[in-house]
């Protein structure tokens, strides 16, 4: 039998859930370290954070500081400000991960896939041949950096887009 070690998964396992009727997209920005809840920008309406649990190397959300359940709960502003961090977003992964291409989208209720009820946009880096065995047949994704670096990595280039804005 072979054996695929990922002793970053034991992070996984060992963290606590949220509470019930509690909302970790409310709660990972007012925890008030961003490097913990792995958020790379905030705009006025929106933020960005690294996916703890990603599809894809880079995986980002963007999510709206206000909880709604779909996009027309949003205000004129708000779909605004959410578009322009969706947009960022892409722009930071362009300057790091340099990828051939993206997918973007919204999982709006449980039938659509949707696990978290709070508004949120996935920003899914992709490459030319990123698709594998692994996750077709072996139903496991292979990351090629870990969460904490690639997070250094995005926030930096944030940083340094921003500064520059």
């Amino acid at each position: 039998m072979e054996q695929l070690h990922a002793y970053w998964r034991m992070e996984y396992i060992e963290a606590p859930r949220t509470k019930a009727g509690g909302d970790l997209f409310l709660e990972l920005p007012a925890l008030g370290d961003d490097v913990a809840a792995l958020i790379i920008y905030r705009s006025p309406l929106s933020y960005l954070i690294l996916n703890r649990y990603p599809y894809n190397a880079g995986h980002l959300l963007a999510v709206p500081f206000r909880k709604v359940a779909d996009l027309v709960e949003l205000t004129s502003a708000e779909r605004a400000d959410l578009m322009d961090t969706i947009i960022f977003g892409q722009t930071v992964l362009r300057a790091a991960l340099k990828p051939d291409a993206f997918n973007l989208g919204f999982n709006l209720g449980a039938g659509a896939g949707g696990s978290i009820t709070h508004l949120h946009a996935h920003i899914v880096p992709r490459w030319n041949g990123d698709t594998n065995f692994m996750p077709v047949i072996g139903q496991t994704r292979v990351l090629p950096e870990a969460l904490a670096s690639m997070y250094q990595r995005l926030r930096g280039i944030a940083d340094h887009l921003k500064s520059t804005a």
